[in-house]
C-alpha cells in the first residue's frame, strides 16, 4: 500500500489527469466548430492520452491495495479567443500538471516510497515532452501569425495525428 498521503494526492492527480482530458475534449469541439478539423484532431488526441495518464494512475492505486476516489470535474472553458491563445492556455496548464507531478515524486522521495517514484517518472518524462510539444506549436503560431495559408498549413499537419493508447497497466 501506499501512504495515505500519497493515497490522496494521486487521488488528486487522478481528478486532474480527467479535468484536464475534458478540457482538450473542449477544444476539441471548439476548434471543430471553428472549422479547423487538423487543430480539432490534436486536442482530441490529447483527450484521449490525459484519460489513459488517470486510467495508469488509478491502476496503480488498485494494484497497491489503495482506494480510487473520483469527484465530480469542475467546469472548463469552451471557447478561446484564438489558435495561440488556446495552446498558450495549452503550456500553462501543462506547467501545473508538471508541478503536481513533482509534489507526488517529493512526497514518494519523503517517504522512501521507491516503488511510486519509479512509477511516476514515466510522468515526469512525459510531462518534458507535453511542455516541449506546447511551445513548439506556440513558436509556430506566433511565426504564422494570421497567414491563411499557415494556419491552413498547419490544420492540414495537425489532423495527420493519431492516438497511440499507452501502456495503462502497472508493470509497463
Amino acid at each position: 500500500m501506499v501512504s495515505k498521503e500519497l493515497e490522496a494526492a494521486i487521488n488528486k492527480q487522478i481528478n486532474a489527469e480527467f479535468w484536464s482530458a475534458y478540457l482538450y475534449l473542449s477544444m476539441s469541439a471548439h476548434f471543430s466548430h471553428k472549422g479547423l478539423p487538423g487543430f480539432a484532431n490534436w486536442f482530441k488526441v490529447q483527450f484521449q492520452e490525459e484519460q489513459d495518464h488517470a486510467l495508469k494512475l488509478m491502476n496503480y492505486l488498485i494494484a497497491k491495495g489503495n482506494s480510487v476516489e473520483l469527484k465530480p470535474i469542475d467546469k472548463v472553458d469552451t471557447s478561446w479567443e484564438s489558435l495561440l491563445k488556446a495552446f498558450e492556455v495549452t503550456l500553462e496548464h501543462e506547467k501545473i500538471v508538471t508541478s503536481l507531478i513533482n509534489n507526488l515524486v517529493s512526497i514518494a522521495r519523503r517517504e522512501n516510497d521507491y516503488a511510486s517514484e519509479n512509477m511516476l517518472q514515466w510522468f515526469v518524462n512525459e510531462q518534458v515532452e507535453e511542455e516541449e510539444t506546447a511551445q513548439a506549436l506556440i513558436d509556430s503560431l506566433k511565426l504564422i501569425g494570421s497567414n491563411g495559408f499557415g494556419i491552413y498549413t498547419m490544420d492540414k499537419e495537425l489532423a495527420q495525428r493519431s492516438y497511440t493508447p499507452i501502456d495503462t497497466s502497472v508493470n509497463p
